[in-house]
């Protein structure tokens, strides 16, 4: 074997070996790249949103979400916001609601067709992520998302939760606080809202309460006429 065939499977092997190193208790970036094993495809998570029940000045979601990962909580420019309170009034009407607005977990994600390294991507729960590994910060998946869901991170970090691995050059948005999910639980803000919201569940599942609620009420997705197939769903809209 020749000194270069030797010195690229020695690397090629250490590559593979820097693929499943650790970037936080419990999370390994092949879990993050690849989904976790719970992750099955017969489950679709998702949210349905009751523009109704969500009530004007309400910032219970966004402050679970930002202590929840780590967010400042700020609102400038430059800072993280997974999740932001959004007004809407029809203007015919002069009807005013009230409703979160955070990434939508699309079945087909824009952010994910425009990142040329594989940086954003769909598990097959439907759960878009990012890999803070192969982020570049280029942005692209910025510029396309519909719902302006993403932010970049311009300043170093600190005092971050070992469960929600951020870093400083790259994009994040909202996870549906996936390593809740992955151990049982629903996401911070489903969970802090008071008036009872947000309803989260497996829109796969007939029986789960979330299928049969869109099965009851009238409830659409945000520009349906993209065909996103989004996992967030609104009712009183």
């Amino acid at each position: 074997m020749s000194d270069i065939n030797l010195q690229r499977r020695n690397f090629l092997k250490t590559a593979a070996g820097a693929a499943m190193v650790s970037v936080a208790p419990g999370m390994l970036l092949f879990d993050v790249a690849h989904g976790n094993p719970n992750a099955v495809g017969k489950v679709r998570w998702g949210m349905l949103i009751d523009a109704e029940s969500c009530k004007p000045g309400c910032n219970d979601c966004v402050s679970a979400c930002n202590k929840e990962n780590g967010l400042s909580g700020g609102t400038a420019p430059t800072d993280s916001q997974w999740i932001r309170k959004i007004e809407i009034k029809d203007v015919s009407t002069g009807r005013e609601v009230s409703l979160p607005m955070m990434c939508q977990h699309c079945e087909h994600p824009p952010c994910v067709d425009v990142c040329p390294t594989g940086a954003s991507f769909k598990r097959v729960d439907g759960i878009v992520l990012v890999d803070k590994h192969r982020c570049i910060g280029c942005r692209y998946c910025m510029m396309a998302c519909p719902y302006k869901a993403r932010s970049f991170v311009h300043e170093p970090l600190s005092d971050q939760n070992p469960d929600v691995p951020r870093g400083k050059g790259t994009v994040e948005s909202c996870t549906l606080c996936v390593h809740r999910i992955d151990q049982g639980g629903q996401p911070a803000c489903a969970e802090a809202c008071t008036n009872k919201a947000i309803l989260f569940g497996d829109l796969n599942d007939p029986n789960s309460e979330i299928s049969k609620k869109i099965h009851e009420v009238a409830s659409i997705q945000l520009r349906a006429d993209l065909g996103l197939n989004t996992g967030i769903r609104f009712q009183g809209l």
